[in-house]
């Protein structure tokens, strides 16, 4: 399990020993130990929940810098459509466009665009008879790692294609080596990624062995950068090749609406996310077609690599795309671009043990702890619940003890034992103690 690249990272010098990160956390993949959380790397899947609401910014998000430039011959900026959203009285994408380019990108290749092509490959996809529906997006990292971890009976359903970066990415090197000649290992296809969990893909991809996407920058990084190049002036040079439907990629529902198709439902924010992935798994839906999920509020711009209020950036981007034209890209996508090469499968972290048997017996161990907890799931043992703190204590990395309830009530029937004691002493004992006390 230590082989698991992560994003998100603790720097204990700053952990207080707080809980706000155990109660959100949505896989339960951090504990509070001896005054420290700790990041149960198996379980986690970078959503970055834990770097949002953590007040004394403990959990820190892993990216390149754009030094990364050097490390490559030619590259080429990735801009997610969430960064067009960061700014204010944009009017034109170009100008971002073109300011990459003075920032000292060799060529851009709008995520948008590929965003797209991946909603045009969709519509045909779910268009194909006997499908199993609903089809569940799997543009988000952190819910397709969610689903693998913690609902594994809906893998079946999840959308068996690259997410648009991974398209982008793809589709941008291999332009760029017919145009330039070059070999592909000096290309940089750079993702200028709101969130961490794209982070982790380009590094542990899901449905692909390796990734097109050679670093991965930080919107937050980026954004004061390019405001030094966002002039009128810096239109001319690259012109926008997408529209409405691939910057809509950006917020929650956009890509939905791309679908043309209302027999669908989107959520955003994680804890929206797994209600509605517990109601799939209990069968509460009916007739239909397609589920977007998001695990950050908003959608992406609500990512935390992002600088912009995701709901004051989602009013930026309606205004941003008032004029563009509804889509530009209609091409078929080639298997090998488009196309997941390795299935989706389950990775059993929450199991209890290996042997099935065995598994059984901690289960009943698990319950009958669980029964003797307060079930207040305060958080104050440094386990999330009171089921965790039990599952805790059957894996032997925690004791029943570490419940401040539990305790106290161990420590006043203690009491109540040395009263008892106290009680049963001799007279003739107390006697002779107060004789040698006297003497003294």
């Amino acid at each position: 399990m230590n082989s698991f690249f992560h994003s998100v990272t603790l720097d204990p010098e700053k952990c207080k020993g707080c809980i706000n990160c155990i109660k959100r956390c949505p896989t339960e993949a951090i504990r509070v130990r001896n005054g420290k959380a700790t990041i149960l790397a198996e379980r986690c899947i970078d959503c970055g929940e834990c770097i949002r609401v953590c007040p004394h910014h403990a959990k820190k998000a892993v990216c390149d810098t754009l030094s990364v430039l050097n490390d490559y011959e030619y590259t080429i900026a990735l801009p997610a459509p969430s960064l067009y959203a960061q700014f204010n009285h944009l009017e034109d994408v170009e100008i971002v466009l073109n300011a990459l380019l003075m920032l000292g990108f060799d060529d851009v290749f709008e995520v948008s665009k590929a965003a797209e092509l991946v909603s045009d490959a969709t519509r045909k996809y779910m268009a194909r008879p006997g499908l199993l529906k609903p089809v569940i997006s799997s543009a988000c990292p952190a819910v397709t790692r969610l689903i693998r971890v913690r609902f594994p009976s809906l893998i079946d359903h999840v959308l068996p294609f690259n997410a648009p970066v991974e398209v982008a990415a793809r589709l941008a090197r291999k332009q760029a080596i017919k145009k330039n000649g070059l070999s592909p290992e000096k290309i940089g296809t750079i993702f200028i990624s709101p969130c961490p969990a794209k982070v982790t893909a380009s590094k542990m991809p899901l449905g692909t062995q390796k990734s097109a996407v050679s670093a991965v920058v930080a919107i937050s990084e980026v954004y004061p950068q390019l405001l030094h190049h966002m002039n009128a002036d810096t239109v001319g040079t690259i012109s926008a090749q997408s529209g409405k439907i691939g910057v809509s990629w950006a917020s929650s529902s956009g890509e939905s609406a791309a679908l043309l198709n209302d027999n669908y439902l989107a959520a955003d924010g994680i804890e929206n996310v797994i209600r509605v992935l517990e109601d799939l798994e209990d069968e509460k839906f009916e007739n239909l077609d397609f589920i977007e999920l998001n695990a950050c509020n908003a959608g992406c711009i609500g990512g935390v690599l992002t600088v912009e209020n995701p709901y004051i950036a989602r009013t930026k981007l309606k205004r941003l795309r008032k004029y563009l034209p509804v889509s530009l890209n209609h091409d078929p996508v080639e298997s090998p671009v488009l196309d997941w090469d390795t299935p989706l499968e389950y990775t059993p972290v929450l199991k209890l043990d290996d042997d099935f048997s065995v598994a059984m017996e901690k289960m009943s161990r698990m319950e009958q702890i669980e029964a003797h907890l307060p079930g207040l799931d305060c958080g104050s043992c440094g386990a999330p619940s009171c089921h965790a703190l039990a599952e805790d204590v059957v894996r032997g990395i925690a004791s029943e003890d570490e419940c401040i309830y539990k305790f106290r009530e161990n420590f006043s029937v203690l009491v109540d034992n040395i009263h008892k004691l106290d009680g049963m002493i001799p007279q003739s004992l107390l006697n002779r103690k107060e004789e040698r006390h006297d003497t003294d």
